[in-house]
């Protein structure tokens, strides 16, 4: 990541030329190196990293964990439970924990 030296703000890449330019000002430089790298990332907001929950039913992820006698089902009363926990809301408040009975399939949540 290279920053230009006359407005300091971010530098991008022209491929076609092989040069840095800047996105503010238009100042360019030659690469200073014999290869550019070219990355990508994908950056995913909160509402794709959600588990969707539809009718009671969600799949449980892979990060539940399986409670034994700390909660019970408000269904069937069943002490069984997976738990797991999703950052709904804000990142000042806390994530919502999310449960699955092992007998009857119920899901509910506690924010």
């Amino acid at each position: 990541m290279r920053f230009c030296p006359k407005c300091g703000a971010l530098m991008l890449i022209d491929q076609r030329r092989r040069v840095l330019r800047c996105v503010r000002c238009g100042y360019e430089e030659a690469s200073s190196s014999s290869r550019l790298v070219l990355t990508r990332s994908i950056v995913h907001t909160e509402r794709e990293k959600l588990t969707i929950v539809e009718g009671g039913k969600a799949e449980v992820p892979p990060s539940a964990v399986l409670l034994k006698g700390e909660v019970r089902c408000p269904r069937c009363g069943c002490d069984e439970i997976y738990a797991w926990q999703i950052q709904t809301r804000a990142a000042d408040e806390p994530p919502t924990t999310f449960y699955k009975c092992t007998k009857c399939g119920h899901t509910w949540r506690e924010y």
